[in-house]
C-alpha cells in the first residue's frame, strides 16, 4: 500500500487570455495527470479537457489497479482520449486540428508508471537531486539527441515549441510507458511548459528541496514563472509519497 500527498496549481500566465492547460491530483487511488492544450483558443482547451476527464474515468472506477496492470491502463487512458480527441475534431471543423500534450503517474504498490505524450514534462525529485525522468518529444530534443545543438541552445532556439508527438494529431498514438521504484518522500512534479520555459533546473530543484508545504511549493513554482515573463499557461502538479509499505 503506498500513500501520497498531492495538490496542482495553474495560472493563465501574463500574455496568454485563456488557460489551455488541466491538471488532475487524486491521492487517491494515487494518480497525477496534467495536458497541455494546442490548436487555438478554444480548442486547445477543450482537447486537454477530454484528456484530463478520460483520467477522472479512470480514478471513479474501483481499484483498478487491484486487478489491472497499471502499465496497461496508463496506455489505454492515452489511446482512449487521443481517439475521443480525434472524433470531437472530425464532427466537430472548429476544432479541427485540436491536440495536447499528456503527463501522468500513477502509483501502484511500492512503484510509480509514468505514461508520456508531448513537451510538458515530469520530473523527479530524490535525495535532494532533481531528474528529469521524460524526454521531450519535440524538434530541439530531437537535435540535442543528434548532436547538433546543445541543451542551452535548444532553450531558447526559435523552433522549441514545434512538438513531434501529441494526442489528438496523428491517427496512431506513441506513448511512452515507464516505471520506477517508489520510496518514502519521493517527490513529483508534472508541469507544463510554461514552467519550464521561463524556470531552470537549479531553481526548480531549490524550490522543491524547501521546507514549504506542497501547496507553497507548487504556488511559488507558479509565481516563479510569472515572475520570470509568464509567456504561457503555466501548470504545476505536485506528488509526495508518504508511505510505502
Amino acid at each position: 500500500m503506498i500513500r501520497i500527498e498531492s495538490c496542482g496549481r495553474t495560472d493563465v500566465g501574463l500574455r496568454r487570455v485563456n488557460n489551455e492547460d488541466a491538471f488532475v491530483s487524486s491521492p487517491d487511488p494515487g494518480l497525477l495527470a496534467l495536458a497541455d492544450g494546442m490548436g487555438g483558443a478554444p480548442s486547445g482547451e477543450v482537447a486537454s479537457g477530454i484528456f484530463a476527464d478520460t483520467v477522472r474515468e479512470l480514478i471513479s472506477r474501483v481499484r483498478p489497479f487491484a486487478v489491472e496492470e497499471p502499465e496497461e491502463i496508463v496506455r489505454r487512458t492515452f489511446l482512449l482520449a487521443h481517439r475521443r480527441i480525434r472524433e470531437l475534431a472530425a464532427r466537430e471543423p472548429e476544432h479541427r486540428g485540436m491536440g495536447c500534450t499528456g503527463e501522468m503517474v500513477v502509483f501502484t504498490d511500492d512503484r510509480y508508471v509514468v505514461g508520456h505524450v508531448g513537451d510538458s514534462r515530469i520530473y523527479h525529485f530524490r535525495g535532494g537531486r532533481l531528474r528529469q525522468v521524460t524526454k521531450d518529444h519535440s524538434f530541439v530534443q530531437e537535435q540535442v539527441d543528434r548532436g547538433l545543438l546543445t541543451p542551452e541552445q535548444a532553450r531558447v532556439h526559435a523552433l522549441r515549441h514545434m512538438i513531434l508527438r501529441a494526442l489528438g494529431i496523428d491517427d496512431a498514438l506513441a506513448v511512452d510507458v515507464f516505471s520506477g521504484k517508489t520510496l518514502p518522500d519521493d517527490l513529483f512534479l508534472l508541469c507544463s511548459d510554461g514552467l519550464t520555459d521561463m524556470v531552470g533546473d537549479h531553481l526548480i530543484e531549490e524550490r522543491l528541496a524547501s521546507d514549504l508545504s506542497l501547496g507553497e511549493k507548487a504556488d511559488l513554482l507558479v509565481r516563479d514563472a510569472c515572475d520570470a515573463g509568464g509567456h504561457d499557461n503555466v501548470t504545476v502538479v505536485l506528488g509526495l509519497v508518504l508511505q510505502v509499505d
